[in-house]
């Protein structure tokens, strides 16, 4: 993606004033937020964002520590609701079900992001080859199972593609991931929705020489040390990916189109969906309709409880996530170096009234 102003980010005047008072008010707020310990942990997708907004955030408030960890969106949304951490980091949404049994927790929306599938052909790893949802569900169903089926050189006219036995590889943990990639399957094909779903984890078909492994930086080396595999990484480890050599998918829009994730596709796919969001911020980006709308794209999860031990861990939350999510240069920059893309407009006021409810 292209290092370029984000016209994302850009909120308007009139937005901004309409909001001005009550984030003066959170950011002011007269709670001491002298060492304070903040906690976060979720989601691998997002972790490396979270590493340089902790990072940048301590050089200006020396009183407030967070700390980091890698462990899955499904992790970080249990520790968010067993108060084990203050910050779960999710790809995924809370489910219907589980927003209904913690009413406490809020799904807040910090960035926007998308994710890759990505292969190991020795010798075509350097083209994008050419994939669609019901191609990929038949790999991860078994029915699939040499690179040079019909079904992907229909796809792929002229490459010629190997006959050597596809290794499929899933993530093991639960993992946002998992869901934004079983989205996409479910969406397209309907004897994968149909058999196996969407979710942070699910019940993987049983198929010849499948592998399973956890995290994104662990997904890329497995690829990379797994010839004529085939697996999905978050856009967050695109230099990974690249010093890795492996291959990208262009992958098949809900238009038709075949899409790399780019800013523009991505914002596409946003631009599309986005302003179906409702008030509590739950909504797939997956399989946006609209030309150029990467069919990979999500929402970047805080899991947060709004109501807090004290006060003071409460203010210093809403500090620093507004802080994250404030449309400024320098934040623009960290979206821009993960490979993420900064909030709409309407998406960002949803954000902050979501934050400002943390007490």
């Amino acid at each position: 993606m292209a290092d370029r102003p984000n016209p994302a980010r850009r909120v308007g005047a009139s937005l901004l004033a309409a909001t001005a008072f009550s984030l003066f008010a959170l950011l002011a707020a007269p709670a001491r937020a002298d060492d304070v310990a903040l906690a976060e942990s979720g989601s691998t997708l997002l972790y490396p964002l979270f590493n340089v907004w902790a990072a940048e955030y301590a050089k200006t408030h020396s009183g407030v520590k967070i700390t980091t960890a890698g462990t899955g969106s499904g992790a970080g949304i249990e520790q968010a609701v067993a108060g084990a951490v203050q910050i779960g980091a999710s790809d995924a949404y809370m489910s219907d079900s589980e927003a209904r049994k913690h009413p406490e927790i809020v799904n807040v929306p910090m960035a926007i992001s998308a994710q890759t599938v990505n292969y190991n052909l020795p010798g075509l790893n350097t083209p994008n080859l050419r994939l669609d949802g019901p191609t990929l569900a038949g790999i991860y169903t078994g029915k699939i199972r040499q690179w040079d089926d019909k079904a992907i050189a229909v796809l792929n006219p002229g490459v010629t593609l190997p006959h050597k036995d596809i290794v499929a590889i899933h993530r093991s943990e639960g993992s946002g991931d998992t869901f934004i990639f079983t989205q996409y399957l479910s969406f397209s094909t309907e004897s994968w929705e149909n058999a196996q779903g969407f979710g942070a984890t699910i019940a993987w078909p049983a198929t010849p020489g499948a592998l399973e492994t956890a995290s994104n930086s662990q997904m890329v080396e497995k690829i990379q040390a797994t010839p004529y595999s085939i697996g999905y990484v978050g856009v967050s480890f695109h230099g990974e990916i690249d010093k890795a050599g492996i291959g990208t998918a262009a992958l098949k829009s809900y238009d038709g189109e075949f899409l790399l994730p780019t800013q523009e596709s991505i914002e596409a796919a946003a631009a599309s969906l986005g302003p179906r969001t409702p008030a509590d911020e739950r909504l797939t980006l997956v399989n946006a309709p609209g030309a150029n709308a990467y069919p990979l794209v999500n929402y970047e999860y805080a899991i947060v409880s709004v109501k807090q031990a004290n006060p003071v861990t409460a203010a210093s939350i809403r500090k620093f996530l507004l802080w994250a999510i404030a449309p400024d240069e320098a934040n623009e920059k960290y979206l821009d170096d993960a490979h993420f893309i900064a909030l709409p407009a309407h998406i960002w006021v949803l954000s902050h009234d979501q934050i400002a409810a943390i007490k």
